[in-house]
């Protein structure tokens, strides 16, 4: 996707896309088994990113029942479009110098995107934008971490739970919130158009999520539903406080939740 006038101003700031991602995304669209070998032996060529993906498959967030060893295996046992996912998130926090408050911004970061993408389907939503969807979505406060350090910090600390709060914040910090960059970052590494606008829009307020194609307020409400699981809000109350058309997103996302959120 090409980049706005007002997102190239922050290209000097943002990682570039990984060679190896660029060359997977049209993998993506060819489901052969051919095509499966080829995504196997293009990420392996990149062992660091090879390593991570298989480390992050291994995790408890994953609960396989046995150790996978390869970028084939991995892709046997989840797909092409949960290991695509996982490689954009293993070259995603690549991008960035590791610190603590990072780690854990990684973390919510990859059970959004497994929560939304195993729940994509039954709502009529593209599983791997869906995924991708997640992990980018708070990419742009990866970049204000990096950026800002300990201030950033504590202004998630303090508001990281009240995004509009915390876009105005960031906003008088540098300038941008965290919306702004990550679609950025989103548009320059090529996702699609989708992800892009999901990451810039989730910041504002729902009430202007109506004039978008219904898929994409489809895309943004189950990305709210799952920023609201994360913080451990009961999914009860987020049927009432939104309505009946989140009762649907609740039966999709509650079974994909809970077998995450199991030991």
């Amino acid at each position: 996707m090409s980049l706005s006038a007002d997102l190239r101003q922050l290209e000097a700031d943002l990682p570039a896309c990984p060679r190896v991602l660029l060359e997977l995304m049209p993998l993506l669209e060819d489901a052969s088994p051919a095509s499966v070998d080829t995504m196997a032996a293009l990420i392996e060529s990149d062992l660091a990113l090879a390593a991570g993906l298989v480390r992050t498959v291994n995790s408890a967030m994953f609960g396989l029942l046995r150790r996978v060893e390869t970028v084939g295996e991995a892709l046997r046992y989840l797909g092409s479009r949960e290991v695509a996912a996982v490689t954009f998130q293993t070259a995603l926090r690549a991008a960035f110098v590791p610190t603590p408050a990072m780690e854990r911004l990684w973390q919510d970061a990859g059970r959004a995107g497994l929560l939304m993408g195993r729940s994509a389907r039954a709502l009529g939503l593209d599983p791997l934008q869906a995924h991708t969807a997640g992990l980018f979505a708070r990419a742009g406060q990866a970049v204000l971490l990096a950026r800002l350090g300990p201030t950033y910090e504590a202004l998630q600390a303090a508001l990281g739970h009240d995004l509009p709060a915390l876009c105005a914040a960031e906003a008088l910090a540098c300038g941008v919130h965290h919306g702004a960059y990550g679609s950025a970052l989103c548009a320059r590494w090529g996702l699609a158009a989708p992800v892009v606008h999901h990451v810039r829009e989730r910041v504002l307020s729902p009430s202007t999520w109506c004039h978008h194609p219904p898929a994409l307020q489809r895309l943004l409400a189950l990305g709210a539903v799952a920023d609201a699981l994360l913080r451990d809000v009961d999914p009860a109350s987020l049927a009432d406080a939104h309505g009946g058309a989140d009762r649907e997103l609740l039966a999709a996302v509650q079974p994909v939740w809970a077998s995450l959120a199991s030991p």
